[in-house]
């Protein structure tokens, strides 16, 4: 499932993978912002971080076990995914997409419409 998420993650328009922090977390970014967090070295599983708006973000913690306050982020915007198996790849997939949405529309005008009109 791991090499799922990050394949799908790098294949948004524009995201790009970083190491800003040493060789864990794999940072996947959109200009420069980062939209997920790959942990891979925190114990029996893989963590991702995903930014998400506060109201859903509340929302995704009371209905699944395995998603809480993001791990070093800001509470309020990131969730933290274990990732168990317990939440269907395609559930994770809906958050990855609406973590990067969040990212590119506070980016620039003109640098959104550049990202969006990439092949």
């Amino acid at each position: 499932m791991k090499n799922n998420i990050i394949e799908y993650c790098l294949k948004k328009k524009g995201a790009a993978k970083d190491y800003p922090f040493g060789p864990d977390p794999l940072v996947i970014k959109i200009a420069g912002k980062m939209y997920a967090l790959i942990f891979e070295n925190k114990g029996d599983y893989s963590y991702l971080n995903l930014k998400c708006d506060p109201v859903i973000a509340e929302n995704m913690r009371e209905q699944h076990e395995n998603v809480r306050p993001g791990y070093h982020m800001n509470k309020k915007h990131w969730n933290t995914i274990t990732m168990d198996g317990s939440l269907p790849e395609s559930d994770v997939f809906v958050m990855i997409d609406h973590s990067y949405d969040m990212v590119v529309k506070n980016l620039p005008k003109n640098l959104r419409e550049s990202i969006l009109e990439m092949n």
